[in-house]
């Protein structure tokens, strides 16, 4: 599992006009081809009269697989740029489609390319990116006597507090870097004078939003 990686949020579209071409970007997170392909499925069928469904996608810790599709428009100068794009904004587990409504005004070549490209950048800033940074999920069990102290000082530490369950003890779960586990077991236990249960949990990713890369 990568230490951290960016994708999209989740669903997005916008819309731009060059040259009274209508140009649609749909943006979508996909974890797997086929959930990629279906997503494309879905844009076609409901653009089933426009002029292109351009598409491009790029799934895989490593990209594996990659994926760019013309659909009519001259070979190289839709499917390939809107991947590239992908590609410099370091994305992964992504599938974009640019429909095409033909406005009368031939664009040329580079024309397209940079309608393409735009569109997918524009078309990403609206569904937002996010960085997925693989996290150690640790548990704290403790008397209730030690929550409202534990809580304040883990509110305003390098920790993030995944969830809190009330039950005959109190346990917290806490976000943390795998490089930090140690440190983490060791200020806990000096927090709560070695009065706390602390155990390892699953590995996964916590998502934070950022900017436009």
């Amino acid at each position: 599992m990568l230490e951290k990686y960016y994708t999209v949020k989740g669903y997005g579209e916008n819309e731009i006009v060059i040259e009274k071409s209508r140009f649609i970007c749909y943006v979508q997170r996909a974890t797997t081809e086929e959930e990629a392909v279906q997503f494309i499925q879905e844009i076609k069928k409901k653009h089933w009269d426009a002029t292109h469904n351009c598409s491009a996608y790029l799934i895989g810790e490593h990209d594996q697989i990659q994926k760019a599709n013309d659909d009519g428009e001259p070979s190289g100068t839709a499917g390939v740029p809107m991947l590239e794009v992908l590609k410099k904004k370091g994305l992964k587990d992504t599938v974009v489609v640019v429909t095409r409504y033909f406005g009368g005004i031939k664009l040329g070549a580079g024309g397209l390319v940079r309608a393409y490209s735009k569109s997918v950048s524009e078309g990403l800033k609206a569904a937002g990116i996010v960085e997925r940074r693989l996290m150690r999920v640790m548990h704290t069990k403790m008397d209730y006597t030690w929550l409202g102290k534990v809580e304040n000082e883990l509110r305003s530490s390098i920790y993030e507090i995944k969830d809190i369950h009330y039950l005959e003890n109190v346990e917290i779960e806490v976000f943390v870097e795998e490089g930090q586990k140690q440190a983490f077991v060791e200020w806990m236990t000096e927090l709560t004078n070695g009065k706390a249960g602390i155990y390892e949990g699953e590995a996964m990713y916590l998502e934070k939003e950022i900017n436009e890369r």
